[in-house]
């Protein structure tokens, strides 16, 4: 699939990306198209993270009254609003913009707008940032009406919702500018997603892992964001803030690049 020259294209594969507000016009456009599936859409993607929630929570509660001196169903909740924000931000960068590129064309079309490369992707990102943005909200209200927030410092777990969406969206973005099919994401979740949520604290503390275990553990995007999570959830302040954020920006930053390079590569060649 070949879309029409663009000035990224000119400047060269590996060029600075020259971002600007028209990626707006890509988010809102994401946006009409989801009202009209909005409920399919959120029950999808948030009965996984709901049900690990509730099920362990309440199951695995009974036999592990206290993990890490609280209730296991709130140590559960703190890691599942990260998980089920991973999840959905990771789902929307995947299967959904590949369609919108590969199956529908729809970046065909917005190619020959004027709009940039660069415009699509970062439209593409923050639309997926934005709906994972939503599924975290949910668990968090769901866990506030089961009566599991104890502090308004749980309040700030809401901007940093974005934040883990974003980088989890880049990622996802890097994996389909590589992915010649669907088929091509389960080797994503296999060999990425789904060991990364054993091994980042969502399900049990890090501390109970092995030593080298751990080690590995704290290079995951996932385990900043637990790290951040969970202490305000408690009712606490987490410590090292500012390397857990620069963590996860870094993450997405460098994703969002590598996946534009590939995408310049893939679409612009």
């Amino acid at each position: 699939m070949h879309a029409r020259a663009t000035p990224a294209a000119a400047t060269g594969k590996f060029s600075v990306p020259h971002l600007s507000w028209r990626f707006a016009a890509v988010w809102r456009r994401m946006f009409l198209v989801w009202q009209k599936l909005a409920v399919p859409s959120m029950l999808g993607n948030l009965a996984d993270p709901m049900i690990y929630m509730l099920g362990f929570g309440y199951g695995l509660g009974k036999l592990l009254p206290e993990v890490g001196g609280v209730r296991y169903i709130v140590f559960l909740a703190a890691g599942t609003v990260c998980f089920s924000t991973m999840n959905s931000a990771t789902f929307e960068a995947l299967y959904s913009s590949f369609s919108r590129m590969h199956v529908q064309r729809s970046w065909d079309a917005m190619l020959n707008a004027p709009l940039a490369l660069e415009d699509v992707v970062l439209g593409e990102c923050a639309w997926s940032a934005s709906k994972s943005f939503l599924s975290g909200l949910a668990i968090l209200l769901v866990a506030a009406a089961l009566g599991l927030l104890d502090s308004w410092l749980a309040l700030w777990v809401l901007p940093l919702i974005p934040v883990i969406g974003f980088t989890f969206s880049a990622l996802g973005l890097v994996v389909t500018a590589l992915s010649p099919s669907f088929d091509f994401f389960m080797y994503y979740f296999t060999l990425f997603i789904t060991p990364m949520a054993m091994l980042s604290g969502v399900f049990f503390p890090i501390d109970q892992l092995p030593a080298a275990i751990q080690t590995l553990s704290y290079v995951l995007p996932l385990t900043h964001a637990t790290l951040l999570v969970r202490p305000l959830i408690l009712g606490e302040i987490p410590a090292n803030i500012a390397l857990h954020l620069a963590v996860l920006i870094a993450y997405g930053a460098v994703a969002f690049y590598a996946a534009l390079v590939l995408f310049r590569r893939r679409l612009l060649s």
